[in-house]
């Protein structure tokens, strides 16, 4: 079991040391950056906006649930759902999803190319396949996933504002004042860390096993479910030694 996973961590570092290279041609290697970013974050956008929004309806409604005390003054609803969003439901469950959705993509698109062939096709032409289709995804990842987890913060707050506004829960100034209280900017940059984290976890795992997948459409499938998992399961570990580390 820990000879497989040393060989398979030997095999992502060579595969990322080997994609840094100086590029054949600097304006094709843009443009493909340029492609991944805009399939990482235009194309997540949605997806990330409908689940962030009803996570802070959600936890709004359930912390207010929980504290029913008249002692407890209702601003503390609102400090609770932005420590909750900002440490640990935004950058945990949007990356988790993100797996699905950016991990498979990646690896379904390079083992489709490693099994059609054109993978060989540019290394006959004098390409770095590593350098010009893995170090794009992985670069474009690791820059678009905080973004992506910036605004999934924002939405959530604003759902949580709606949620609490609408059931009657607490006012939107209660609310306002409450995001406001205690507020640390050390959250934000743990959240940063943990988006860059997954993402390069993500981003590595998923290309390994589209880049070096063998067969059919059939190992494809198994390659793209594997990714996942195992991003899923790398996501988890990360969120727990980062949170140890600082907090």
């Amino acid at each position: 079991m820990f000879g497989k996973f040393f060989y398979t961590l030997g095999a992502i570092l060579l595969m990322l040391k080997d994609s840094f290279s100086a590029p054949e041609n600097r304006k094709l290697y843009w443009q493909q950056f340029m492609v991944e970013c805009t399939s990482i974050g235009i194309g997540s956008l949605p997806i990330v906006a409908i689940i962030s929004v009803f996570l802070g309806m959600v936890m709004t409604i359930q912390t207010s649930y929980q504290l029913v005390s008249p002692l407890v003054p209702k601003t503390i609803i609102a400090g609770v759902v932005r420590d909750s969003v900002v440490l640990e439901l935004s950058p945990t469950v949007v990356c988790i999803v993100l797996a699905g959705v950016v991990g498979s993509r990646i690896a379904s698109e390079l083992g489709n190319m490693r099994v059609s062939e054109q993978v060989d096709a540019y290394e006959i032409m004098g390409i770095n396949t590593k350098a010009y289709l893995i170090l794009p995804k992985i670069v474009a990842s690791i820059l678009m996933f905080p973004v992506l987890i910036l605004i999934s913060i924002t939405l959530s707050l604003v759902g949580g504002a709606i949620a609490g506004t609408l059931a009657g829960i607490i006012s939107l100034e209660i609310y306002q004042q409450g995001l406001v209280n205690g507020f640390k900017g050390f959250t934000i940059a743990v959240a940063m860390v943990k988006s860059v984290a997954f993402a390069t976890s993500i981003s590595l795992i998923s290309c390994y096993n589209g880049y070096f997948v063998r067969g059919g459409s059939l190992e494809i499938g198994r390659a793209s479910t594997k990714a996942v998992v195992v991003s899923c399961v790398a996501i988890l570990v990360f969120d727990y030694i980062i949170t140890a580390l600082m907090l």
